[in-house]
């Protein structure tokens, strides 16, 4: 899947993408025509970076419903000839997900929608997960002859069958095809589940990668034989060496992270760094200077996840240095610094903007060390961040830095919040949004009387607003 493109934050459809509050409350002032346009751009072109944890669909679904958006243009999307040639679920994931939430809504053209394009669609198994959690008994068992049709009835077909099984997210519709009166259903689906369970043993009986009597050495090798594969096996390697090696082994892991190859490097920092070894910040330092890129990440990971205080002394003297070593030192800084580290922390933080732009990674943590620290001049930083970030996560960390370091997030960006895509922002705002914007009451109502609303956004209501007011 190609990256998105993000209109500009100023836009009816950059707001959408984004997912912000200030978009729903846009759409609902714009023409109609216009505000469905634009929505169903979002539905049908998935505006996420990481599509996988950002949320929108229940955010999207909201907004059809204010606006009584029609879903011709949905169908039109997941029945397209390109649904047989483009078979990616991140084509089509987010518009299921939408009709799975309008379903749940009582819209009875999503639910209709979703058991068409769970019989006959690609991403069907998508189409059914959605189905298994909103649709009833008798719809879900009319979907069991065209799901199996999918699958042949010779020994390839029904290994894949029983793979299916095996990995379904939602089991519910196999459960209840597996109880099925029709035999020639009820058999093929007792099949493949106790075939999956099989195959499910003969795994675990089948390890691969380390066992217990490995060496030191063997560790090492066996890290270098990820890395030439395209794996990257440092991370349970250093974890195997904490169960193998004793002190006497401590002069070979040394002078591995010292000069050893790539995998026995990066295995060797790792380990040295999460036993708190004397001399693993110095590797650390000399790794970044003379290592090969993947060994200047690893020393550089090794290096953050450090807990002691001389690993955030040495992050003092590191903050300054214009390499990735002082990159993570601002990050060190920012997660376990005291507040006389928030100069470091500010400096690195407009860095990494100046430099990077509003969606570097290393901004998450950065924004989070803001908060924490209660920076209040980032608070400017902070709201470009919160305005132009393409990831939901990001400018959820933003507002919540946002209400630890300025005076006026309740009755600004806290507002809209309220309506924001994902349910932990929408959380710090029903927990500091200031109730004498009529607006604010008004949605505090409608999210305490949603019942797809997450617990802790309606607990986080409750707490605002009294009983009699969640009744409304």
């Amino acid at each position: 899947m190609f990256d998105p493109v993000i209109a500009p934050s100023g836009t009816l459809l950059g707001l959408l993408q984004r997912g912000r509050g200030d978009g729903t409350l846009h759409a609902l002032t714009a023409p109609r025509p216009e505000a469905l346009a634009a929505l169903n751009h979002c539905v049908l072109r998935d505006p996420r970076h990481d599509w996988q944890v950002e949320n929108r669909s229940l955010y999207y679904a909201r907004l059809y419903l204010d606006l009584h958006g029609e879903l011709d243009a949905i169908e039109a999307h997941l029945f397209d000839p390109e649904d047989v040639l483009d078979t990616e679920e991140s084509r089509t994931g987010l518009a299921l997900a939408v009709l799975g939430h309008l379903a749940s809504y009582g819209r009875r053209d999503a639910l209709e929608l979703l058991r068409r394009y769970a019989a006959h669609g690609t991403n069907w198994a998508w189409a059914l997960d959605e189905l298994a959690l909103r649709d009833d008994d008798a719809g879900l068992r009319a979907l069991a002859a065209p799901v199996l049709a999918r699958f042949a009835t010779d020994a390839e077909g029904e290994a894949e069958l029983a793979a299916t099984v095996r990995d379904a997210f939602e089991p519910r519709p196999w459960r209840l095809w597996a109880d099925d009166p029709r035999p020639s259903v009820a058999t093929r689906v007792r099949a493949a589940q106790e075939a999956g369970c099989f195959d499910r043993w003969q795994r675990q009986m089948r390890p691969t990668g380390p066992r217990p009597g490995w060496s030191v050495q063997a560790v090492f090798a066996w890290a270098e034989q990820g890395l030439e594969r395209g794996a990257a096996l440092h991370v349970p390697a250093a974890r195997c060496l904490s169960a193998v090696a004793g002190p006497e082994d401590r002069p070979e892991i040394v002078r591995a992270a010292e000069d050893g190859t790539e995998g026995a490097r990066c295995t060797a920092l790792r380990y040295l760094a999460d036993s708190s070894d004397p001399d693993a910040l110095t590797l650390i330092e000399r790794a970044v200077a003379t290592g090969s890129a993947p060994v200047v990440e690893a020393a550089v990971d090794a290096f953050e996840r450090m807990r002691s205080l001389a690993a955030v002394d040495r992050a003092r003297g590191w903050a300054r240095r214009p390499d990735p070593l002082g990159a993570a030192a601002g990050r060190v800084l920012a997660c376990r610094g005291g507040l006389q580290d928030r100069d470091p922390v500010l400096a690195a933080l407009r860095e990494a903007v100046r430099c990077e732009g509003p969606d570097a990674p290393t901004l998450w943590t950065l924004v989070d060390g803001a908060g924490r620290l209660g920076i209040a001049c980032a608070a400017p930083v902070l709201r470009h961040i919160y305005r132009e970030t393409a990831s939901s996560h990001l400018r959820g960390r933003a507002a919540r830095a946002l209400a630890a370091t300025d005076p006026s997030f309740g009755t600004g960006f806290a507002v809209e919040c309220l309506w924001d895509c994902e349910e932990t922002t929408r959380e710090v705002a029903a927990r500091h949004a200031e109730t004498g914007d009529t607006r604010v009451v008004d949605r505090l109502r409608r999210l305490a009387a949603d019942p797809a609303e997450e617990a802790e956004v309606q607990t986080a209501v409750r707490s605002r607003i009294g009983p009699e007011e969640t009744a409304v």
